[in-house]
């Protein structure tokens, strides 16, 4: 009777606590299916079927210590991407239909507008540039043309007009960089120092318009996406791009007692096997250094 009397008491007490629990907020229901993400800070709608990671999160990987007693051996080269040829397709892309992936020279033009990167008139870092005097390199600034009527057609006067600068003028990149061999690791690696947009002057031909020394540059390229023609799924940034050594290019300029370029002594195909000598001296240094 005693058992009976505490399982029926136990009961009584067990009963307001099943009620408390079923009074609970129910979960939220999944998102149905083909419902497309949230749209993004500027008001525009998501052009996605998922909500991309943003690229502005990333953050540059840094390289290995290298002292001077582990360089082996160095050699410094300068070279040319043409972004007309087919491997370099990506540097002309201009956000068409991936609004957010830019042309580099977009990139490099917005970093030295905003103070992200410093703009230097020569490679080896003497004078700085200001973003005025780099566009008025490519071509910017006010400039006085006829004024005609409308009527007669005769000349009446003159107006001044300014000139925007054509970023799709800029179809090179000079790039300056040390190929080296690390004695820690007994590998050879390279390490590109700076970089340089190529405007094609009628008069004086391709001439840099700033140089940016790339380690800075490193910071507003891994924050910046570059188009893959092979996978729109898989993003690299620009930063990848150069690591990866992901273009073309053909050498100017080796480390020289003249400092003279290869174009100051030959030209034509010799030029072109001229190139071609240096970079398979860089890839037999490497090669050279194992015994098989």
């Amino acid at each position: 009777m005693k058992a009976i009397l505490n399982f029926a008491i136990s009961v009584i007490l067990a009963v307001p606590m099943l009620s408390v629990a079923q009074v609970t907020t129910p979960a939220a229901p999944p998102a149905a299916p083909g419902v497309a993400a949230p749209p993004d800070t500027a008001g525009r709608p998501n052009d996605n079927f998922y909500k991309r990671v943003s690229p502005v999160e990333r953050n540059v990987t840094a390289y290995d210590y290298v002292g001077e007693a582990d360089v082996f051996w160095q050699k410094r080269v300068w070279r040319v991407i043409d972004v007309e040829e087919k491997a370099n397709l990506p540097f002309q892309y201009t956000h068409v239909d991936w609004l957010d992936v830019k042309p580099l020279i977009e990139i490099m033009l917005n970093a030295v507008k905003s103070g992200e990167i410093t703009a230097w008139n020569e490679d080896n870092w003497k004078t700085k540039a200001t973003f005025q005097e780099i566009t008025k390199r490519g071509g910017a600034g006010y400039d006085t043309v006829p004024k005609y009527d409308k009527t007669t057609g005769e000349v009446i006067g003159d107006t001044v007009v300014y000139n925007e600068f054509d970023m799709s003028a800029v179809k090179k990149f000079r790039i300056k960089e040390d190929w080296f061999v690390d004695k820690e690791s007994s590998t050879m690696q390279c390490r590109i120092v700076g970089i340089a947009p190529l405007f094609k002057d009628q008069k004086l031909g391709d001439i840099p318009m700033f140089w940016a020394y790339f380690p800075d540059l490193r910071k507003v390229l891994v924050k910046n996406d570059v188009f893959n023609p092979k996978n729109d799924a898989i993003r690299l940034s620009w930063d990848d791009l150069f690591e990866s050594r992901m273009f073309s290019s053909y050498v100017i300029k080796e480390s020289n007692v003249f400092d003279r370029r290869i174009q100051d002594y030959t030209n034509g195909i010799d030029a072109l096997m001229e190139s071609d000598r240096v970079k398979n001296e860089i890839f037999e240094k490497e090669h050279d250094m194992w015994s098989y």
